[in-house]
């Protein structure tokens, strides 16, 4: 039987106006994956960011290694060989991989110099043992969010970690990329490693997990072998309830068109794109990473710059030079990157949802109708079922799914001819994705344009009504919905590759 390395009882943490944790209990053991599993605020960041020494807990034990330990600080979870690598990829873009591996512990010579050899040498030992090829000396920035997420895993690795908290591991990787982590991942159970699994992505977790933990509401609610729980069995502990469609689409009945793109074309990745979006439906938009379906809806909404075609709204070509533009004849985009694109995250969440409605919030004078903007952000919060102690928090403070759901709600509080959404579902809980189809569905029965990028396959043939794929920057084909499939799609997907191969 494998030994315990990790086991936290009755664990608590408070934080102002929220009860986090409530005696939460976790085991882990070595040369195992445990999936940490739960909705977003269910308590699991909170739960690891506590082994790893972010933050202290407000009672409960900690023992690790079979020493069980006062005070848990980062440095400390370092020495007992815990590393955590997070959602929210924490790079240093302008440092080369080596110095990314090396920071913070870097190797100084006699002189008192870095010693870029020796980490360029080492940090290559540690890439291959991996079978990871990057040259140590490539800056951080020049790489793919996938290989920054390899760097991650390396850096964690170096430290010869033997505890391992991945974070949402698969949320911007390719199919192929994920097949590598998970090689990465069997080959680290090998070793005796013992790795902490957070993922939304739960048909993923049948090809690398033992066992789960779930929480709900920052409670601990059961845990066991992965074998002896259904998919169903897993959701409704997670949710609390049974989820009875998982793509609740509706019968589509489009009427007009109500945009049209003509001859789009943006920088590398937008190469004469045309399509035509109709009110009352959902528009799929598939295809691989690096397609152009995000850049596609950056240009459309006026963050790129686009070098030529044409947008027409109700039939009549509009002008976009940027974002103001876009939202002042009623098209909005909730962005792939909610972080970098989608949030002010030191503003609080109050802020977030009014800024892009003070048109409608402020007189002409620009004073806001403090009255009205509670009434909106509070229908917003309570739409999405936004998890928050109150509306003043900063944005920063929530998690990952929390975010995104305010991002969606901005929008979604002012009335709007064409919503874009790109990857909304990326990063949240399984009844969180449910609530955004809902408001699809929504958006959809009032005659509004919906746009849905996703590379989700499974979601995409769940809740479109029509499916353009693209390759390459081009669109390589359109489905209805009827013929749409896996296969369908993804031989669309590669059409561009396989004529440069």
């Amino acid at each position: 039987m494998a030994d315990t390395i990790v086991k936290m009882e009755h664990i608590s943490k408070t934080f102002p106006g929220v009860k986090a944790l409530d005696n939460v209990r976790f085991e882990l053991q070595s040369g195992e994956v445990m999936a940490l599993l739960g909705e977003n605020g269910a308590g699991k960041s909170t739960l690891v960011k506590i082994l790893s020494g972010v933050y202290q807990r407000d009672s409960g034990s900690i023992t690790i290694f079979g020493d069980e330990l006062e005070t848990v600080t980062p440095t400390v979870a370092r020495q007992y060989g815990v590393a955590i690598i997070h959602q929210e990829l924490n790079m240093c873009q302008h440092l080369t991989v080596a110095e990314n591996i090396f920071l913070g512990r870097e190797i100084i010579n006699r002189r008192g110099v870095l010693d870029n050899r020796l980490m360029n040498e080492q940090a290559k030992k540690v890439l291959e043992s991996l079978s990871i090829e990057l040259d140590p000396e490539t800056l951080v920035g020049d790489l793919a969010v996938s290989k920054q997420q390899m760097v991650e895993i390396a850096k964690a690795l170096s430290i010869d970690a033997k505890i391992l908290i991945m974070d949402e591991p698969t949320s911007a990787l390719t199919e192929k990329e994920i097949e590598e982590l998970f090689r990465i991942i069997k080959s680290l159970k090998q070793k005796g490693v013992g790795i902490v699994y957070i993922s939304h992505r739960l048909e993923e977790l049948k090809h690398i997990v033992d066992r789960v933990t779930i929480m709900r509401d920052g409670q601990f609610i059961t845990s066991g072998h992965f074998s002896d729980f259904t998919m169903d069995q897993i959701i409704a502990h997670m949710v609390g309830r049974e989820i009875q469609e998982k793509f609740p689409h509706i019968p589509a009945q489009p009427t007009d068109v109500i945009m049209e793109v003509r001859n789009l074309c943006a920088g590398n990745q937008v190469k004469n794109v045309s399509f035509t979006v109709r009110k009352g439906e959902i528009l799929g938009i598939a295809g691989l990473m690096g397609a152009g379906r995000t850049e596609t809806t950056r240009a459309i909404f006026g963050v790129d710059k686009k070098e030529c075609g044409q947008i027409y709204l109700n039939g009549k070509e509009v002008q976009i030079n940027c974002p103001s533009d876009a939202i002042k004849c009623g098209i909005v985009l909730a962005p792939e990157d909610r972080r970098k694109d989608g949030l002010c995250t030191k503003l609080p969440v109050r802020e977030n949802i009014a800024l892009p409605n003070l048109d409608f919030l402020a007189d002409k004078f620009g004073i806001v109708n403090t009255k009205a903007e509670k009434k909106l952000v509070q229908q917003a919060v309570d739409n999405f079922s936004i998890k928050l102690p109150n509306a003043e928090v900063n944005a920063a403070s929530l998690s990952g799914g929390n975010q995104q759901k305010v991002v969606v709600a901005k929008w979604l509080s002012r009335k709007s001819n064409v919503v874009i959404f790109d990857e909304p579902t990326r990063g949240i809980d399984v009844g969180a994705k449910v609530e955004i189809y809902q408001l699809m569905n929504q958006l959809k029965e009032k005659g509004i344009g919906v746009v849905y990028v996703s590379s989700e396959l499974p979601e995409i043939l769940g809740m479109s009504d029509r499916i353009l794929v693209m390759c390459d920057g081009h669109i390589t084909g359109e489905l209805k919905r009827e013929e749409a499939s896996q296969e369908a799609i993804l031989k669309l997907a590669t059409r561009f590759e396989k004529k440069v191969g």
